[in-house]
């Protein structure tokens, strides 16, 4: 056997070694990540961002190396073998052995292991390699390509390493699993994905949630409403509460009154503004850029009916993104607080059975509501706001009067109802009916 050929074929696969280096390391490294390294200072990065600028030509050229030097490796390697046997059979047989063992560890586990575990360094020292040999081959990596991609179904090669949204939520969560990102990073990473599929019907306000004021009302009682239920911004009614006319902005009611005092008498409809109008089938993705180019906060949406579904703001898009905005004071309550006398303080959560139990009723159900809240909302016939009051009955004719206390969060519900019993009359007790 010739000591040249075995020198040959040895030289062959370092350098074979040396491009599947090049390959793992250019493989794992972004342009931003080589724009940082450029600002670092650190040397040899002027090249490597070159290099990550056009990754599709100097990792063809890399693996066009790679499998040019593993060709000639197993052609001087059988070359040697047919040599030292007489019997081509066993000739091939080793040489086959000796290329499979060598193409599996030398070229293929190594070199990648190394280059995904130093990327960065692997990936400079490339560079300096790959520059110059890219300009010395001209043409013929980018030929080869086209060859290579007419043969291929499909696009043929892709410049980044995602085929699908799939894979590249599967490289988030992985990014958190290995304490790159936090955990609140990856859940807002995915939410800007599930963002395209979600539509406003999904994040608005419902028409029965909402605080609205007949245009007929005064700019005082717009402001004596806007006050105590904490809302900056209104919607306002024409002939019923499903016909929203415009959106009373508070600062333009605080404006007109500072502006003239007598203004309070006015209308409501004098400094109402113009709503925009949305479909509740609407991609929120979408309605998020269109609210930005047009400095909007808030739309009114339309069922299929062309009746009021609900409102939407920009916050309550951005809420799907980074999670619910809450009031720097908002705490977790108990669910009921005992006051005395019979007098509790109840969350608005509370279910109405829990309420019941309060009073010693085995069971208090209602058909249209579940819990408190709900119930005080039924009673006032609208949504309560901070102070309203009203009463209802009890199964066993006894009657509970349910107030709603501060408001919280950036829709300002009502977070708790004070619940007390309503005194019976004397005259009632000494003469039941």
């Amino acid at each position: 056997m010739s000591p040249q050929i075995v020198v040959g074929a040895i030289a062959l696969v370092v350098v074979a070694w040396l491009a599947a280096c090049a390959e793992a390391g250019l493989a794992r490294i972004s342009s931003f990540r080589a724009e940082e390294a450029v600002k670092s200072g650190r040397r040899g990065s002027a090249r490597l961002a070159q290099v990550a600028a056009d990754p599709t030509r100097y990792l063809n050229v890399a693996l066009l190396v790679r499998v040019a030097c593993e060709m000639a490796a197993a052609a001087l390697v059988t070359y040697a073998c047919l040599e030292e046997f007489t019997a081509t059979w066993q000739a091939l047989l080793v040489a086959i052995g000796v290329m499979v063992l060598v193409s599996y560890v030398a070229v293929g586990v190594s070199p990648r292991t190394i280059g995904r575990q130093h990327p960065l360094n692997t990936a400079t020292a490339a560079a300096y390699v790959l520059l110059p040999l890219a300009r010395i081959m001209g043409p013929i990596p980018s030929l080869l390509i086209l060859i290579g991609n007419a043969l291929t179904p499909g696009k043929g090669f892709r410049r980044g390493p995602f085929a699908s949204e799939a894979e590249l939520r599967a490289l988030v969560d992985l990014a958190e699993q290995e304490s790159l990102i936090e955990d609140e990073e990856r859940r807002m990473v995915h939410s800007v994905f599930e963002l395209g599929d979600t539509l406003v019907r999904e994040v608005m306000v419902p028409r029965t949630d909402l605080v609205t004021i007949e245009r007929f009302k005064t700019i005082r009682q717009a402001l004596t409403l806007a006050l105590r239920s904490g809302f900056s911004r209104i919607p306002v009614t024409g002939e019923s509460e499903d016909d929203i006319v415009g959106i009373v902005y508070l600062k333009d009611l605080v404006r007109k009154t500072h502006i003239s005092r007598e203004a309070e008498s006015d209308l409501v409809s004098t400094a109402m503004r113009p709503a925009a109008f949305v479909p509740d089938t609407k991609n929120a993705g979408d309605l998020l850029r269109e609210m930005q180019k047009e400095r909007n906060h808030v739309a009114v949406v339309i069922d299929e009916y062309g009746g009021t579904a609900g409102i939407v703001t920009i916050e309550d898009i951005l809420e799907e993104i980074v999670g619910e905005i809450t009031d720097e004071y908002d705490r977790e309550l108990p669910p009921v607080v005992e006051l005395g006398d019979d007098r509790y303080r109840v969350t608005a959560r509370l279910d109405i059975t829990d309420l019941g139990e309060l009073y010693g009723l085995e069971e208090y159900d209602d058909e249209d509501v579940e819990t408190v809240g709900g119930l005080l909302a039924k009673a006032l016939g609208r949504v309560p706001i901070a102070g309203a009051s009203a009463e209802v009955e009890l199964p066993d004719e006894r009657r509970l009067k349910l107030t709603a206390e501060a408001a919280a969060g950036r829709r300002n519900k009502i977070v708790t109802v004070l619940v007390e019993p309503v005194p019976v009359p004397a005259a009632e007790e000494a003469n039941p009916e």
